[in-house]
């Protein structure tokens, strides 16, 4: 107990200390896990050995929980809407990356065999390391993030039929296998009760026939989609009767272990099986509960999981031959990454997106650590050599954190070219252009053109413009800050332009620039909170709409009303605190210092306690007005004292 306690502190004493200090640093929380990995590690020796490789076996359910979420995120037609680039995109990665490395690997003289179980373990990339990067950096939803999600995916299906055909692969046995499996034999029977739950699952479906197991592993895969339509919600409510909020995290639990069992005992992955789960609930209305409740479980195990590969880095099999370790990393970046550029270009992507899709899935992942031990186990790598393989697929994962550090360096400083060719020629002109179609822009661009206005809308992204032009409403692919594409619009014809952008830095971008081409131009802009209000003050807007201000409101309106307040009475506080903030807001914008933080601006901070204080003044005073308002003088004009 006393050991559990003290590895368990110093885990998460690194944990608390590197993570924060990395994020700080602007290195991501990523590469803070394995630094403080290989400091309690390699380095210190307070963690390492079978403890450590016990506790990676634990840490690797993270990714099962982490793709039960993405799952979550995902509508059954987004992911059939995915099809091609699963089929596509990520099949051609797999097929070409093993070639590729296989290729390399007879060139230094290893046989075909082995060449090939080689390729295969490094066209796997880290599903944990890049989905958790993508999401900590809001890479999700651009093309390239979308792209590598779709890679990630297929590479997760393509790990069961790898583990089916590596063993095919087998080197010839020697006296010194043959003795090496005798005793891996006699340890397996001296801890028999460890594994019989792993011999029970593999024997389950070992013993079947092709077809039957073809069957039972479709079963499966049926009962997890029938369990998630029709069983979630009887049990929820069943839940919900306990009026236990524990109860809630004990069964979303539940749903992940049982269902990465099943697919365990029918030869499938977990992590495939959690993520069909959460796809099956993404339409349930119990899905924001789901995601609460495992998101702190993911997180943790995640970044133990992080941890334990830094932890395993065998540090004295790298110092005695580093250059040839970090020679065959680098190597296995640069060929896996050639072949992504070429697949990502062939499927249209360019720009920032093509640069994220071959930088951020260029490394060795976390099923290529399994592999590599399935393979050793199964005599398919010669002696020795699975040491070095675990040896670079963690300095290619160790490395993977500095090439999303050179994608955001690249990024700032590229133009996206493809857009520039790709872009539509835009053939009309009129008195409003909304740049911009996501959640926001589309509501204004609906109510102006339905009052009988004509609007010139462009967007970057593809899908919303097609999927306008499925409903009869015109827009132009292309990136709206770019100068020519706005001028083709009409900006110095224009009346009004709408700056409903996601990304904030393009937002101001397009409001400088709109202000200084047109001074007389009236520019209405979407902030995201109340330092991107100064921001486009400062840039030249002139009515700033602060994305969830004003639904805000309306529902602090509604809380007064249910707290006994009239519908007049929360109205009228409801329109004095919208014009008091909005005057406020323009009153802080001149305070406002980009060059200091907002904290540390005394004169920011003591005129917004003063003006929070009028406020409280302000809505009591209308509070007392509405509740006793002053009587009605009926005495006739000319008869009051002058």
């Amino acid at each position: 107990m006393e050991g559990f306690l003290f590895q368990a502190s110093i885990y998460l004493a690194a944990t608390v200390i590197a993570v924060p200090l990395a994020a700080r640093l602007g290195l991501g929380s990523v590469l803070g896990y394995l630094l403080a990995g290989v400091l309690i590690g390699p380095v210190f020796g307070f963690v390492g050995g079978h403890e450590t490789a016990e506790l990676r076996h634990v840490a690797e359910f993270g990714v099962v929980m982490m793709l039960f979420l993405i799952g979550l995120e995902l509508e059954p037609r987004a992911l059939w809407d995915m099809r091609h680039r699963l089929l596509g995109l990520g099949g051609l990665q797999i097929v070409l990356t093993t070639l590729a490395i296989m290729t390399g690997a007879n060139l230094l003289g290893l046989g075909w065999s082995v060449a090939l179980a080689i390729g295969l373990i490094f066209a796997l990339s880290s599903t944990a390391i890049v989905l958790q990067t993508l999401s900590e950096k809001g890479l999700m939803r651009t093309g390239g993030g979308r792209s590598a999600f779709s890679v990630l995916l297929t590479q997760d299906i393509a790990v069961i039929p790898m583990l089916a055909f590596l063993p095919l692969l087998a080197l010839p046995k020697t006296a010194d296998m043959v003795l090496g499996e005798f005793l891996t034999r006699e340890a397996e029977t001296a801890d028999h009760g460890a594994t019989g739950a792993h011999q029970v699952a593999q024997s389950l479906i070992a013993s079947l026939p092709g077809w039957g197991a073809a069957l039972v592993t479709i079963g499966a895969v049926v009962a997890i989609i029938l369990a998630g339509i029709y069983l979630t919600r009887p049990v929820f409510r069943f839940i919900h009767a306990a009026r236990l909020r524990e109860m809630y995290t004990a069964l979303a639990l539940l749903i992940v272990v049982s269902i990465s069992f099943l697919m365990m005992l029918v030869g499938l992955s977990p992590a495939l099986g959690a993520f069909l789960a959460g796809v099956v609930l993404a339409n349930s209305e119990f899905r924001h509960e789901l995601e609460s409740d495992i998101a702190p479980f993911k997180g943790l195990l995640l970044g133990l999981f992080f941890i334990t590969v830094g932890a395993g880095i065998n540090f004295t099999t790298l110092l005695g031959a580093p250059f040839l370790i970090l020679g065959l990393a680098l190597a296995v970046i640069v060929i896996k990454g050639s072949v992504l550029c070429i697949l990502g270009w062939a499927f249209a992507l360019r720009g920032r997106d093509l640069w994220l899709f071959t930088l951020g899935l260029a490394q060795a992942g976390e099923f290529g650590l399994v592999l590599i031990g399935f393979t050793d186990q199964q005599h398919v790598l010669p002696r020795g050599l699975s040491e070095t393989l675990l040896l670079v697929v963690a300095m290619t994962m160790l490395i993977t954190p500095l090439l999303f550090i050179l994608y955001d360096w690249l990024s700032q400083r590229i133009q996206d070219s493809g857009e520039a060719q790709d872009a539509d020629e835009i053939d009309i002109k009129g008195p409003v252009i909304i740049a911009g179609i996501g959640r926001f822009g589309q509501v204004v661009n609906r109510l102006v053109r339905s009052s009988g206005f004509e609007t010139v809308v462009l967007d970057h992204d593809l899908n919303a413009i097609q999927s306008m032009r499925r409903f009869g409403i015109k827009g132009f692919f292309g990136d709206p800050t770019r100068p020519d594409l706005l001028h083709a619009a009409g900006l110095h014809e224009a009346r009004v332009l709408v700056a409903a952008l996601d990304d904030p830095e393009a937002a101001v971008r397009l409001v400088a620039f709109a202000r200084r081409e047109c001074p007389d131009l009236h520019i209405i802009a979407r902030a995201r909170d109340r330092t991107h209000v100064f921001r486009l003050y400062q840039a030249g807007a002139n009515d700033i709409v602060r994305e969830l201000f004003d639904s805000s409101l309306r529902a602090g309106r509604y809380v007064l009303e249910n707290m006994g307040l009239t519908d007049f009475e929360a109205a009228e506080l409801e329109k004095t605190f919208y014009q008091h903030d909005r005057a406020s807001v323009r009153e802080l914008a001149a305070l406002w210092d980009p060059s200091i933080p907002t904290l540390d601006n005394a004169a920011y901070i003591k005129r917004a306690r003063e003006l929070e204080k009028d406020l409280e003044t302000m809505l009591l005073s209308q509070l007392e007005e509405t509740a006793n308002p002053a009587p009605k003088d009926d005495t006739p004009a000319d008869s009051k004292e002058t």
